[in-house]
C-alpha cells in the first residue's frame, strides 16, 4: 500500500469526485483512478460507488477512511517536526474556531500573538464546535477553539475562557414584565433551545439550560427545539420564546435592537471555551506558543 494511493483516496472523498481530486493532486484522472484500483485490489473491496450524480463511499470506504486520514495527519505532523528543527518560531498555524468566538476578547489574544510572533502565520477557519474537532482530528487544523471539552479520547482539551450565557427575548416581547429580575417572571414562557439528543452539536447547551430551568422550577415550560443557533435567534426576534445564548452570538442583534438581555442574574451562567489538539500530534514550538498565549492572557484578564 503506497502513501500516494492513500492520499488519492482521501482527496477524492474530500473533493467529491475523481476529476476535482486529479486537479488538486496535479495528476491526470486515469492516474488517480489507477491508484484507487491498486488500493482496492490490496484491500480486497471497492471503496467508492460510482453513481450518475457522483460518487459515495462504500461500507469498506467508510471503514477505511478514518485510518487513511490518520496516516496523512501523521505524515503532516512528521513534516512539521522536521521543519520546526530549522525555524522554531516561524511557519503557519491553522486554527479552527467557532465563528461567534471571533467577536470576543479572544480576538485580542490572537492580535497579541500576531504582534509578538510576526514570523508565524495564522490561518483561521470557522466552523461549529463538532466541526472544529473534526478538522483537528483529521489534521486539517493544528489547533481548535470550541465550546466545552471534546469527549473523544484522541483529543486534548485545554481551558481558555468562560463565555457568558445570557437570557434574551425579543426587543418588545409580549412575555413578562418590561424588566424582569427574578426567574419566576418567566413562568410559563416558552424556551427556544437545542435538541438534547446525543447527535446534536448543541446538546451541551440544551443540558445546561435544562439544569437552570429545573433549579428555578421553570421546567414545565414549553421547549421550542431548533438545531441551529441562527434559527433560534430569528424565532426569539419574532417573539416565539426566550433563550439562553452565548453573549458573543447576539452582539449583532443587540446592536440592531432586535433582542434585549433580560436582567435575571439567577438564570445567567457561562460555558467553557476550550483550545483543543490531537493527543498524538507533534506540536512545534510555534503551535505550542498559541495556547500558552491564551493561558497567560486569561490568567491576567
Amino acid at each position: 500500500m503506497e502513501l500516494s494511493e492513500i492520499e488519492a483516496f482521501v482527496t477524492i472523498h474530500r473533493a467529491g469526485g475523481f476529476t476535482r481530486a486529479a486537479e488538486l493532486l496535479h495528476l491526470s484522472q486515469p492516474a488517480v483512478s489507477r491508484r484507487i484500483e491498486l488500493l482496492e485490489r490490496e484491500l480486497g473491496a471497492p471503496l467508492f460507488e460510482r453513481l450518475s450524480s457522483g460518487i459515495r463511499l462504500t461500507e469498506a470506504g467508510l471503514a477505511f477512511l478514518p485510518y487513511a486520514q490518520q496516516v496523512l495527519a501523521g505524515i503532516s505532523d512528521g513534516r512539521t517536526a522536521v521543519h520546526a528543527l530549522e525555524e522554531e518560531e516561524q511557519g503557519t498555524i491553522t486554527f479552527a474556531l467557532v465563528g461567534t468566538l471571533a467577536s470576543t476578547k479572544l480576538t485580542t489574544h490572537l492580535q497579541a500573538f500576531r504582534e509578538t510572533y510576526p514570523r508565524i502565520r495564522l490561518r483561521l477557519r470557522t466552523a461549529r464546535s463538532d466541526e472544529v474537532s473534526t478538522l483537528v482530528q483529521q489534521g486539517d487544523a493544528h489547533l481548535g477553539l470550541r465550546y466545552f471539552a471534546d469527549p473523544r479520547p484522541d483529543i486534548h482539551s485545554l481551558f481558555a475562557i468562560n463565555e457568558p450565557l445570557l437570557v434574551i427575548s425579543a426587543a418588545h416581547s409580549r412575555f413578562g414584565t418590561s424588566e424582569p429580575t427574578e426567574p419566576a417572571a418567566l413562568l410559563g414562557v416558552p424556551w427556544v433551545t437545542f435538541p438534547r439528543s446525543s447527535g446534536s452539536s448543541g446538546e451541551p447547551f440544551a443540558r445546561l439550560l435544562e439544569r437552570q430551568l429545573v433549579r428555578h422550577e421553570l421546567d414545565t415550560a414549553e421547549r421550542i427545539v431548533i438545531d441551529s443557533l441562527t434559527a433560534q435567534k430569528r424565532l426569539i426576534e419574532a417573539d416565539f420564546g426566550v433563550g439562553l445564548l452565548p453573549a458573543s452570538s447576539i452582539e449583532e442583534e443587540l446592536h440592531l435592537g432586535t433582542v434585549r438581555v433580560l436582567p435575571i442574574a439567577a438564570l445567567q451562567t457561562s460555558v467553557p471555551v476550550m483550545i483543543i489538539h490531537r493527543r498524538q500530534a507533534y506540536l512545534s514550538r510555534a503551535v505550542r506558543l498559541l495556547p500558552a498565549m491564551f493561558s497567560s492572557q486569561s490568567s491576567t484578564s
